[in-house]
């Protein structure tokens, strides 16, 4: 991996204080799993950088070795690696996702989070 894709990473996840690599964007995510965790972080309201990691592959690839995680999409708050799909899903159904949120000051609708609970209760 050349430094240039791994210094594109880290300053994209440092000069934001949430960053989502995915496959397209939020607006169109290209795949189920980048869609779910759009989805929850547009429905409850959280500014976040959407980084498409199909337009590049050195970016694809760069970005699961920069993390030792082997698929995307991946969320990174405040500089810190928090998970894909399954690990996000399973933090809003626990409400650790509100936590992290709170613990970081980053602005979320608590209402919409715990809609998505009691949807899924």
């Amino acid at each position: 991996m050349t430094t240039t894709v791994t210094d594109q990473i880290k300053s994209t996840v440092d000069a934001n204080d949430v960053v989502l690599f995915m496959k397209g964007n939020k607006a169109m995510p290209q795949c189920g799993f980048s869609s779910r965790v759009a989805g929850v972080l547009n429905y409850m309201g959280v500014d976040f950088a959407d980084v498409d990691v199909l337009a590049d592959e050195a970016l694809r690839q760069g970005i699961k070795e920069y993390s030792e995680w082997p698929t995307i999409p991946q969320l990174y708050i405040k500089g810190e690696f928090v998970g894909g799909c399954d690990i996000v899903t399973e933090m809003t159904l626990s409400g650790e996702l509100d936590q992290l949120f709170e613990s970081n000051a980053i602005a979320f609708d608590k209402a919409a989070a715990d809609k998505i609970r009691e949807a899924n209760a």
